[in-house]
């Protein structure tokens, strides 16, 4: 069956062949198991040209989703421009972008629009809990970023997880014991494991350099 809702896919078992329209795919098996694997994921992802759609795998459904739109891209670009001079900084980690595979336990994948790997005694260690994962909604992802994919990082024990919402131009921030976000519009201070210091994002002037015509500026 396959369930769409909005702008995404979400696939438990279906017959997909070449000419699907919905998820506009190369050619698959004709028959696919009841419950999605990360063999039948990394099949997609071998296949796909290009960097979409993007395809996730929590608690057996496969998440597909469609290429960002421009003002998604510049969302995270210039978070990721701000959080990659911290981080490079404060020699704790690197910022990867998505697709990006993000893998927290077995069964499971994830392609975040942002993540920053941890590093221990300067290397990188892509094995161990990201510090931070972010993703920004989009009209097709919202229920899965808010719902599916925040109860698995919040099973995972992920520090901090940033929902952005470009519309309302504020961040949801959850971490693991949280049962409400945080709904932050002002200032955002983060100060991950590792730092000596802090980095303090103007949420306001953020949007406002998102919105503009003009290239970013230089975090």
């Amino acid at each position: 069956m396959t369930a769409v809702r909005g702008r995404a896919l979400i696939v438990r078992s279906a017959e997909l062949h070449s000419d699907s329209r919905a998820a506009q795919i190369m050619s698959m098996p004709a028959l696919r198991p009841r419950r999605w694997t990360i063999d039948d994921v990394e099949n997609l992802i071998d296949k796909r040209e290009g960097m979409s759609p993007r395809y996730e795998l929590v608690d057996g459904e496969l998440l597909m989703t469609p290429a960002p739109s421009e003002r998604h891209q510049r969302i995270v670009l210039g978070l990721a421009l701000v959080l990659q001079r911290f981080v490079s900084r404060e020699r704790i980690g690197e910022v990867r972008l998505g697709p990006s595979r993000l893998a927290l336990v077995s069964g499971e994948r994830f392609e975040p629009d942002l993540h920053v790997v941890p590093a221990v005694d300067d290397r990188l260690r892509p094995d161990l809990h990201p510090l931070l994962v972010c993703e920004v909604l989009s009209p097709g992802s919202s229920r899965h970023d808010r719902i599916t994919k925040r109860r698995a990082f919040q099973r995972n024990a992920i520090p901090e997880y940033w929902i952005i919402d470009g519309d309302a131009e504020a961040f949801e921030i959850w971490h693991p014991n949280d049962e409400r976000a945080a709904l932050v519009d002002d200032r955002i201070v983060w100060q991950p494991s590792g730092s000596l210091a802090a980095v303090e994002l103007d949420v306001k002037r953020f949007f406002a350099d998102i919105a503009s015509d003009s290239p970013l500026p230089d975090a």
